[in-house]
C-alpha cells in the first residue's frame, strides 16, 4: 500500500487525541513525526499528553518535539474548560516511558521534510506559532512542503469567540504568517469540525475490545461526554487528518482568505471572501494580505465516522 508521509503539529486536548490516535494507526499514513505546541493547555503537558496517545496506538519510535512555550504575541489563553487541567480529561493517565527528541520542534520539522524521499504533508491541528516559527526560519525547506492541511479557521462563525475559532484565536499573527506563506493550504475549520462524533453507545463498543487503543479511545470518548454533556460529541481534528488521504469524502471550495490581526472584536478571524466573482470585481483590493486556500465546507459524515472507527478497532463491523 502507498502511504502518505504527514507531520502532525499539536496541542493534545481530547480532540488531538482522536487525531493522533488515527494517523499513528492508519496503514496508509507514514507519520514522520509529531511537534507540540502550546494551546489547549501548556506545551509540556501536550508533550506529556501526546507521548500517552501514541503508547496507546501502539506506535513506533515516532520523534516527539517541544515548541513553542506561548504565541507570538500576547499571553496564552488554554481550554481546560473544555479538556480538564491536563487537557486530558483529567483522567490520571499512567505518564508514558517515552524520550522526547532533542531537537527543537522546528529543528524537527526541517530534518523531517529534508530527509523524506517522499512529498511530506504537514498537518497542523493545533495554534500555528510552531508553523510559522519554522516558515521564517527555514524558508528554503518550507518549499519543499508538499502542502499544509490544517484544523483553524471558519468561515463562518467562530468557538473562541463570535468570530474567530480557537486555534486561529489563540496566536493570529502565525495563523497570518502561514496563510502568506504561499505553500498550498487546505482549511478544515469550524464549518465541518463538529460533525463527525462519537456516542456513549460507540464507547462501549469500543470497550468490548481487548486491544488498548480502542479501549483508550473510548475513555476518552465517555469522559469528554461527561465533561460536557454532549453526546455526540465530536472527533474534532481527526477530520484534517481524514481529508489528507480520503479528499473524496470531503467538499471544498477556494476562497480568498484573510486573517484579522486586529485587537477588535473580528480578532483572529479568518475572512473568507464568498462573493460572486461580478461582486469581487467591483472592489478587487478590499482584502489586502490575502491568499487562496481551499476551505472545507461539507463532507460524508457517516464516512469519516467510519473511516474512525475501523481504524481504531479493527474488529469494528
Amino acid at each position: 500500500m502507498e502511504k502518505t508521509s504527514i507531520i502532525l503539529d499539536v496541542d493534545t486536548g481530547v480532540d488531538d487525541a482522536f487525531a493522533v490516535l488515527f494517523a499513528a494507526m492508519h496503514p496508509a499514513i507514514n507519520l514522520l513525526g509529531v511537534t507540540c505546541v502550546d494551546g489547549n493547555t501548556n506545551v509540556d503537558q501536550v508533550i506529556a499528553n501526546t507521548l500517552k496517545v501514541l503508547d496507546a496506538a501502539g506506535a513506533g519510535d515516532i520523534p516527539v518535539a517541544r515548541g513553542a512555550v506561548r504565541p507570538l504575541l500576547g499571553k496564552s489563553e488554554y481550554a481546560e474548560y473544555v479538556h480538564g487541567a491536563d487537557g486530558m480529561g483529567d483522567l490520571g493517565i499512567t505518564p508514558s516511558h517515552r524520550k522526547v527528541d532533542s531537537r527543537s520542534a522546528i529543528e524537527l520539522l526541517r530534518d523531517l521534510i529534508e530527509e523524506s524521499k517522499e512529498p511530506v504533508t504537514l498537518v497542523p491541528i493545533a495554534p500555528l506559532t510552531n508553523i510559522a516559527l519554522f516558515l521564517r526560519a527555514f524558508p528554503e525547506t518550507a518549499k519543499k512542503l508538499h502542502r499544509i492541511v490544517l484544523m483553524g479557521g471558519s468561515a463562518s462563525a467562530g468557538n473562541a469567540t463570535a468570530a474567530a475559532e480557537f486555534n486561529v484565536w489563540h496566536d493570529p499573527e502565525a495563523a497570518a504568517i502561514v496563510f502568506q506563506s504561499g505553500v498550498p493550504i487546505t482549511m478544515y475549520g469550524l464549518d465541518v469540525f463538529m460533525r463527525p462524533g462519537a456516542t456513549s453507545e460507540n464507547a462501549a463498543k469500543l470497550l468490548k475490545s481487548s486491544d488498548p487503543a480502542p479501549q483508550f479511545a473510548a475513555t476518552l470518548i465517555q469522559a469528554f461526554i461527561e465533561r460536557l454533556h454532549v453526546s455526540p460529541i465530536t472527533l474534532g481534528d481527526y477530520g484534517a487528518v481524514a481529508c489528507v488521504i480520503h479528499p473524496e469524502l470531503f467538499t471544498t471550495e477556494v476562497f480568498d482568505v484573510v486573517v484579522d490581526t486586529s485587537q477588535g472584536p473580528a480578532r483572529g478571524q479568518t475572512i473568507c471572501d464568498r462573493r460572486a466573482p461580478f461582486l469581487k470585481s467591483i472592489e478587487p483590493n478590499d482584502l489586502t494580505d490575502s491568499a487562496a486556500v481551499r476551505v472545507v465546507l461539507d463532507l460524508d459524515v457517516e464516512a469519516v465516522e467510519q473511516l474512525w472507527f475501523k481504524t481504531i478497532d479493527k474488529g469494528w463491523l
